[in-house]
């Protein structure tokens, strides 16, 4: 059976709930923003985040309204972080469809991305949780600091790990973690549980990133990007990281930092994309990424009942195993 599917199992009836509000808060008779909200709809991913807070919600407790609401104030802000992201980055697609800012116009993608926030901030008040609205809250910071980090980034001399960790932490990590945090909060589970979910999180969160950042170095339409659009945009990640710390030579240091600053040829950043993967950055960054997975998989409770432990199992399983 498909792993998605496996993973929908414990949740069907409330992952349908959750579909049905989501469509409800992407809707609008406005001029323009009905349009807008109609094409990010229809464009929605397989929920990720939204069915591990429904997994998490329902390992430790009862899902409910709050489980529910807190399911789609992440998810907004998620989406709505996405489309500012695509401003800032100036892509014109997402995952193989054209971005929002492609087919409209940047002030537009602010103001939609802006209007879903509030949407957000909404749905978080409707949990009636101060706890789960402050999360939201930190989440928000946490992904504005990633996008300053990871812009600072780009002028230092240095190929750290550390700040590569730090950044997806405070961006696509965030999100994981925030997402298995609600669940547990929204439940009322122990701060023990909600301590451990929330860690499980950040570490189905990292993994995710490094999977992304490996698709980086081959070619894959279905991803909306060609290989080295991570270096186009001047981000160094931790294939290439591990390579330049562990095996390269100034010229190719120098190289990096070039690409870096943007100042690479599409040529230059085709022979570095090459050159990481020759060294062995692929299959370092595989490694680590497995390791996440591990640490994930061993924060489950070793008393649960069968089909969440399937369920989450197959959801760490889905993350490092994706294709797209």
């Amino acid at each position: 059976m498909d792993k998605i599917e496996i993973i929908k199992r414990p949740i069907e009836r409330e992952l349908s709930e959750f579909k049905a509000l989501f469509d409800a808060a992407l809707t609008s008779t406005a001029p323009i923003l009905g349009d807008v909200l109609g094409y990010i709809r229809k464009r929605n991913g397989k929920m990720m985040r939204p069915m591990l807070v429904l997994l998490m919600a329902k390992l430790y407790g009862k899902i409910n309204p709050a489980t529910l609401h807190s399911a789609l104030s992440l998810e907004l802000l998620h989406t709505a972080s996405l489309v500012h992201d695509d401003v800032v980055d100036k892509s014109d697609k997402r995952r193989g469809q054209a971005s929002v800012n492609a087919l409209y116009d940047n002030r537009v993608s602010v103001l939609v991305g802006d209007y879903m926030l509030a949407t957000s901030l909404r749905h978080a008040a409707y949990t009636k949780e101060i706890e789960l609205v402050d999360l939201v809250a930190r989440l928000g910071q946490n992904l504005s600091e990633g996008e300053i980090v990871q812009l600072a980034n780009t002028s230092n001399t240095e190929f750290s790990e550390e700040i590569y960790f730090d950044v997806i932490r405070k961006k696509t990590a965030a999100l994981f973690t925030a997402s298995a945090e609600s669940g547990a909060l929204s439940v009322k589970a122990s701060a023990e549980d909600v301590d451990n979910a929330a860690l499980f999180g950040e570490m189905i969160g990292v993994a995710f990133q490094i999977k992304d950042d490996i698709f980086d170095y081959f070619e894959n339409e279905a991803l909306g990007k060609p290989t080295g659009n991570d270096m186009l945009e001047g981000k160094l990640t931790l294939p290439a990281l591990y390579v330049l710390n562990e095996k390269a030579d100034e010229e190719k240091r120098e190289l990096a930092l070039r690409i870096r600053s943007l100042k690479a040829s599409h040529e230059e950043i085709a022979s570095f994309v090459s050159y990481v993967k020759q060294e062995g950055g692929i299959e370092y960054a595989d490694r680590v990424m497995h390791d996440y997975r591990d640490k994930a998989l061993a924060l489950l409770p070793q008393q649960m009942d069968e089909s969440l432990r399937t369920a989450l199992t197959a959801y760490v399983d889905y993350v490092v195993d994706r294709t797209k």
